[in-house]
């Protein structure tokens, strides 16, 4: 026997008419999980896609001592969505530790003239710039108008744009200061 709830519900689960809804639950003698399945094979509704299923499991309501179908359509959201964000987290972890990797085996340089004054690690650089930028800029501005030149050095530094452009901003402030003092 069909009811007016499960029709309602088989229209807004498999997105279809009341005509349809009532029709395939009237094929599947009232059993909602068999007329999504018919309504499947006439090529109504899709499979549910990312390893969604359908349910027709039943629980018992203690209180009122009846049965509640679960709805399939919930089942395969949160089945979906926490797979997708346990994923996306995972790949946030995998960048993470990558670029940390990266930034280990790469190094900062500040040189005086052709003699190396420091070397650290690119990560210590990137944690400075985050978390203490009012201080880490300025010092390195500071230093490029007292001689000192940056470079980047490591096996993941080919490209040499970004030490062109320090070296061309060191040659800038020397230049700056040369039209100062005369």
């Amino acid at each position: 026997m069909t009811t007016l709830e499960q029709v309602e519900k088989l229209c807004v689960m498999a997105n279809i008419s009341f005509e349809e809804a009532k029709a395939a639950l009237d094929a599947a003698n009232g059993d909602l999980l068999e007329a999504i399945i018919y309504l499947e094979k006439q090529g109504k509704v899709k499979a549910p896609t990312g390893g969604g299923y359908y349910s027709s499991e039943k629980t018992i309501d203690s209180s009122a001592g009846a049965y509640k179908e679960t709805c399939w359509e919930k089942q395969h959201y949160n089945h979906h969505k926490g797979k997708s964000f346990i994923s996306v987290l995972k790949k946030i972890g995998e960048f993470c530790l990558k670029m940390i990797r990266k930034g280990n085996t790469n190094s900062f340089e500040v040189l005086k003239g052709e003699e190396r004054k420091a070397s650290f690690p690119v990560t210590v650089l990137a944690l400075l710039l985050i978390f203490a930028f009012w201080v880490t800029i300025p010092l390195i501005i500071i230093g490029v108008f007292f001689g000192l030149r940056y470079r980047f050095n490591g096996p993941d530094v080919s490209c040499t744009t970004v030490n062109d452009a320090m070296n061309s901003a060191a040659d800038a402030a020397e230049n700056l200061k040369k039209s100062i003092n005369i």
